[in-house]
């Protein structure tokens, strides 16, 4: 039986082309700046994202946490989503080695937070406050199922900050799914904030790695706490290859990503007892409910004994989400053992 694995888009493997570059990297010592192919990655990574400059990390986490503290002094507070990934899973390292205060504003079923809302949050400048210094954004949203923020709103939420003296960071991990999905380039999505991060690793599909982008300045204060943490991998070009291809070949593809997991929804919808919202998947990731008889996490057991793995981002959810290993057959196939199993259920 046939594995169908819909957990995630980091479930990619590299392509032989990049194997192949890989394998043929010219490599360098890059804490001493001597990596030609991380160079190159960098600034082919900074002109996508319409930044001066760019900083190849091992993971996002990373790169959310290097740009948190590269931003904000131990004491302050950053605001940033209620589902935010850099929340609920990045181990809360912006507290633990930032010394900031998390402060959350409620995130829409889209994504967004109330710019209103966000006003409100900033802290007065008193004594017995944290002074509030940063605003983390998320596009494409991971827990509000891959939607994205268009380039009106964030150039809104961003000037509403940056009048209040926060900076702006944007996770980006998808960010070009986003960009395929609205059809702007992803510089656009990026230009309000004052830094952006987004994946190699993910649909893109190189095995390793994510670029913060921002100001030559930034990037240089940044370069320093990412070799604290542990990030200066010396002849990184070996991987930092992998991510050349990426940015070359994969993102145009993003689109039949973001068709399959339409076609997944749509699929779930015609199935008895699946709870699911198809005209509210924008990109690759698909939230469904499962039949009331039983949990999210008994659903994703079954499936997974049925060759068809899911993830369980919590509550009655379950999660999929469509990638380069996964074509329109197996999407098939998926919805097949899907209801075959709901009406196994009665």
């Amino acid at each position: 039986m046939k594995i169908i694995d819909l957990r995630s888009d980091t479930i990619t493997l590299p392509t032989e082309e990049m194997r192949k570059a890989m394998y043929e990297a010219e490599l360098g010592d890059d804490v001493f700046g001597e990596d030609t192919t991380v160079n190159r990655l960098e600034q082919m990574a900074a002109e996508r994202l319409g930044k001066e400059a760019a900083l190849f990390t091992p993971s996002g986490t990373m790169s959310n946490l290097v740009a948190v503290l590269t931003h904000t002094h131990p004491g302050e507070e950053i605001l940033l989503g209620s589902e935010a990934h850099i929340l609920w899973h990045e181990v809360g390292g912006a507290s633990t080695l930032g010394g900031v205060v998390m402060r959350t504003i409620p995130n829409d079923q889209d994504g967004r937070v109330d710019p209103g809302v966000m006003e409100q949050t900033i802290r007065p400048k008193q004594m017995q406050y944290p002074q509030t210094t940063l605003l983390c954004l998320e596009n494409t949203h991971n827990r509000c199922g891959g939607t994205v923020l268009t380039p009106e709103y964030t150039s809104a939420i961003a000037d509403l900050a940056h009048h209040h003296g926060l900076r702006v960071h944007l996770d980006g991990a998808r960010i070009f799914n986003a960009a395929i999905a609205l059809n702007v380039p992803a510089s656009e999505l990026a230009k309000p904030a004052d830094s952006v991060c987004f994946c190699l690793s993910k649909s893109l599909s190189a095995p390793v790695g994510s670029l913060l982008c921002g100001t030559q300045e930034f990037i240089g204060r940044a370069r320093k706490w990412r070799k604290m943490l542990g990030g200066g991998m010396r002849q990184v070009g070996v991987i930092a290859a992998a991510g050349i291809i990426a940015l070359q070949e994969m993102v145009n593809r993003l689109a039949d990503d973001h068709a399959n997991a339409q076609h997944l929804a749509q699929g779930l919808a015609h199935i008895p007892g699946i709870a699911i919202h198809p005209e509210k998947i924008q990109t690759d990731i698909v939230m469904f409910e499962p039949p009331t008889t039983m949990s999210a996490p008994e659903f994703i057991e079954q499936m997974a004994s049925r060759g068809v793995k899911f993830t369980y981002p919590g509550g009655r959810r379950v999660r999929a989400v469509t990638n380069r290993m996964v074509g329109t057959a197996d999407i098939d196939e998926a919805l097949n053992r899907v209801e075959l199993f709901v009406r196994e259920l009665g």
